[in-house]
C-alpha cells in the first residue's frame, strides 16, 4: 500500500471515529489539505451530526411538552374529583347521583390515561432511566399482589403464590409497574370466584414470572397485536381500559434485557411469562 493511501485511510478512520464519538468538527479539517473523497466524508459526517442535534432538540421539546401536560392537567383533574365527591355527599335524587358517579368515573379514567401517557413518554424519551440491579423476586411479586388485591377481592378472585427465594436483575419500581399491569389485566378479564396462579421458574440466564388465569382468553389472531399501544381486543371493548398497560409492560421488560411471552386460548385463560435477566 502506498504511503499516501495509508495516510488517507488513517485520516478517514479518524473522521469516522470522531463521528461515532460525537466529537467530529468540520473546522478541524482544511479543504486545501484533503482529497475529494475526504471532502465527501466530511460533508456526510457534518450532515449526520446536524441530524443528531435536531433529534436531540426534538426530544428535549417533547420532554418539556410532557412535563407541561402533566403539570397543567393535574390541578383541574383533582378539582373535578373533589367537586364530584362533594356533590355525592349532597341530598341528590337517584338520577343525579348516577350522573355524578359517571363524572367521577370518567375523570378517574382520564387521570389514569394521562398518567400512563406521561410514563410512556418519559420512558421512551429517556427522561426516566431504568436502573437494573440485583433484587429479590419474592418482594417484587408480593408488592404487585398488594396492589391488585382490592380489585381481586371485589370479584372474590383467589391469587395463589408460594414465596420463592430468587434473585434477578431489574429496576424495582418500573418492573413492579410492568407486573402490576399484567396482574391487573388477569383480574379484570377473569370471572368471579376464579383463581390466578403466579409461578416463579429459574433458568440459567433468566428468571421467569408466570401469571396464569382462567379468564376470557385471547384469540390466536390477536396475540401478535396485544402489545401495541392503545390496542384493545374485540371481546374486551366493554371493559374499562385504554390499551396501554401491556405496551408499557413490554417496553419496561425489554429495556432491561428481558422479554415477555404469552400463551392463550379463547375461553380457557392466558399465561403471561415475564423473563428477567439473572
Amino acid at each position: 500500500m502506498k504511503l499516501w493511501d495509508k495516510k488517507l485511510l488513517e485520516r478517514l478512520d479518524k473522521m469516522l471515529e470522531n463521528g461515532i464519538n460525537g466529537t467530529f468538527c468540520e473546522t478541524d479539517y482544511d479543504e486545501s489539505q484533503v482529497s475529494k473523497l475526504e471532502t465527501k466524508w466530511i460533508r456526510y459526517l457534518t450532515l449526520s451530526k446536524l441530524s443528531q442535534q435536531k433529534v436531540e432538540q426534538e426530544r428535549e421539546k417533547l420532554k418539556e411538552l410532557v412535563s407541561d401536560i402533566s403539570h397543567q392537567t393535574k390541578t383541574p383533574l383533582v378539582n373535578i374529583l373533589l367537586y364530584s365527591q362533594l356533590l355525592q355527599e349532597q341530598s341528590l335524587d337517584k338520577q343525579s347521583r348516577q350522573l355524578v358517579g359517571e363524572i367521577q368515573q370518567q375523570t378517574e379514567k382520564l387521570e389514569f390515561l394521562i398518567q400512563s401517557l406521561v410514563k410512556i413518554s418519559r420512558l421512551e424519551t429517556g427522561t426516566f432511566q431504568l436502573s437494573p440491579s440485583e433484587n429479590e423476586i419474592n418482594s417484587l411479586i408480593q408488592s404487585a399482589i398488594e396492589q391488585i388485591s382490592p380489585n381481586a377481592e371485589k370479584k372474590q378472585i383467589l391469587v395463589i403464590y408460594t414465596s420463592e427465594s430468587c434473585i434477578a436483575v431489574f429496576d424495582r419500581k418500573w418492573t413492579q409497574e410492568a407486573l402490576f399491569n399484567i396482574l391487573d389485566n388477569a383480574v379484570k378479564y377473569s370471572p368471579e370466584n376464579s383463581k390466578i396462579q403466579i409461578t416463579v421458574k429459574s433458568f440459567e440466564m433468566f428468571v421467569s414470572i408466570e401469571v396464569s388465569d382462567s379468564g376470557i382468553g385471547i384469540s390466536e389472531e390477536e396475540l401478535p397485536r396485544i402489545f401495541r399501544r392503545f390496542y384493545r381486543g374485540q371481546n374486551v371493548r366493554e371493559q374499562n381500559g385504554v390499551g396501554i398497560g401491556l405496551y408499557l409492560s413490554r417496553q419496561i421488560v425489554e429495556e432491561q434485557g428481558g422479554y415477555i411471552q404469552v400463551e392463550s386460548k379463547i375461553g380457557k385463560g392466558s399465561v403471561f411469562k415475564l423473563f428477567l435477566p439473572r
